[in-house]
């Protein structure tokens, strides 16, 4: 797939168009010059045709941070097919900015210039100031207002090639719910079938791919997400710097490992509520959106310091949107070297409800175990994705309540007819039960517990649905 690198000074627009090629509000956008700061990659159908859209931090002068940012604008360019190096039509041309569009220019790269914010036809005539670039190959645009895009994309559409959709390669999938009928075929008529669902519920299968995998890395600021990014990668991916909060828009990066694709998604750092400000604030709201479409969560935690209750509020997160997770604890090249047993005891201390997640020590500063993380990786996914077929459940099951009957509720017996596994990603069992009110919380735990000793589930959530049998 092409690649397409949006290139420019800060606040000229990129992210307001990378964002509108989307379709979307992916990228954040501000009047703050440098809100974006690392290269944010998506995929994008221009007219038909899809292309991967990189867009890039301001090229500016000046800091530390910002030569950083640039030197990933020009690696970014280089690695594109198209460049679309965008100005403020507002401005007079600069002479920094026509330098650096001939040295693109000269990469032999399909390159166009585009001046945004002509956004009225009075100011049309900004665009004529910008031929002293020497490029025929101009677009006068207003993102804000929508003027002048189409001519612009049909353009990049004419870069592209063109691929046929999926849905016009395969005419049919096959249906997911097909195994899972079976299984209840044997155990219940159809009405009974129906007894399991609610009305609202979902009871399938998950649709998604489960050799691909989406990976939050998540934590609170300075923990060292972006540094844990990097040392995954193998690369300087994300911008890393000792501000707090340099990561604001959380960046994606797609790798191939064994037969799997994991997808790693460097969420922002969550400050507490009186500290988040302005673009803050949207970033938490990005973190959460993004956790909603992850499968697996890395907790970062930092081991040189002690745990706070904003840490506690962050796992909080995973919970609530089910993931597998695995808890990292980084920085533990500072961490004393001795009390390993202690600090692993505080974390299951204080992250109780994530008791099934396994507890990791690295370093991204000297790579400690990093490589680790994939494989950990890997195994968690196989655990949350897994099906157990529905004699095996029930052997154990059956196994479980011989150990420690279910307890009578007033005096009247409660009975598991049986189970079956109804989802994956995470796992979800169906209990068909004569009383289902009748499960105290503490038995559902105690069967929980004893599928764990049987069955790898390290690592996932495990979801429990009682329902009486012939239930509407």
């Amino acid at each position: 797939m092409k690649k397409l690198a949006i290139i420019g000074r800060p606040n000229v627009g990129k992210s307001s168009f990378f964002n509108r090629l989307l379709k979307e509000r992916d990228a954040i956008t501000s009047e703050m010059a440098g809100t974006t700061r690392d290269v944010k990659k998506r995929v994008a159908t221009v007219l038909d045709r899809e292309v991967e859209v990189l867009d890039t931090g301001g090229l500016d002068e000046g800091s530390e941070l910002f030569d950083k940012v640039r030197e990933k604008s020009i690696a970014a360019a280089k690695q594109a097919d198209i460049i679309l190096f965008m100005v403020d039509g507002k401005n007079l041309p600069i002479e920094e900015d026509k330098k650096l569009f001939h040295e693109l220019e000269a990469m032999g790269k399909s390159m166009a210039l585009v001046v945004n914010k002509i956004d009225n036809d009075k100011m049309k005539e900004k665009v004529w100031e910008y031929y002293e670039f020497g490029t025929q190959t101009i677009f006068g645009i207003s993102v804000s207002h929508n003027r002048s895009i189409n001519p612009l994309l049909e353009w990049i559409a004419r870069q592209l090639p063109y691929i046929p959709k999926a849905e016009e390669l395969v005419a049919s999938e096959p249906d997911m719910m097909d195994e899972f009928d079976d299984l209840l075929d044997a155990y219940m008529d159809e009405d009974e079938e129906a007894s399991i669902y609610d009305e609202n519920d979902e009871m399938k299968e998950s649709d998604e791919d489960p050799n691909h995998i989406n990976v939050a890395i998540i934590g609170r600021v300075n923990v060292g997400k972006s540094s844990m990014l990097n040392a995954l990668l193998g690369e300087e991916r994300s911008v890393v710097s000792a501000v707090a909060g340099t990561t604001i828009d959380p960046i994606d990066e797609t790798v191939a490992r064994d037969d799997k694709t994991i997808t790693f998604i460097d969420t922002a750092g969550i400050r507490k509520r009186g500290k988040i400000e302005g673009i803050e604030r949207y970033a938490l709201y990005r973190t959460r959106t993004m956790l909603e479409r992850a499968n697996l969560a890395l907790l970062v935690l930092d081991a040189s310091e002690p745990f706070t209750d904003l840490d506690e509020k962050i796992a909080g997160l995973i919970d609530e949107n089910r993931l597998a997770c695995m808890i990292v604890l980084n920085k533990w090249d500072k961490a004393p070297k001795d009390e390993y047993d202690k600090i692993v005891q505080q974390v299951r201390d204080r992250f109780k409800f994530l008791h099934y997640a396994p507890v990791i020590t690295v370093s991204a500063l000297t790579k400690q175990r990093i490589h680790k993380l994939y494989e950990m990786i890997i195994q968690i996914n196989e655990n949350y994705s897994q099906r157990i077929t529905t004699s095996r459940l029930n052997e154990a099951l059956g196994f479980a309540m011989r150990k420690h009957p279910i307890p009578s509720m007033n005096g009247q017996m409660i009975r598991i007819y049986y189970a079956t596994q109804y989802a994956t990603r995470p796992p979800q069992i169906a209990l068909i039960m004569n009383k289902p009110k009748g499960l105290h919380f503490t038995y559902r735990r105690f069967l929980a517990n004893q599928l764990r000793e049987v069955f790898n589930f390290e690592g996932t959530p495990l979801l429990f649905k009682v329902k009486k049998r012939g239930e509407k």
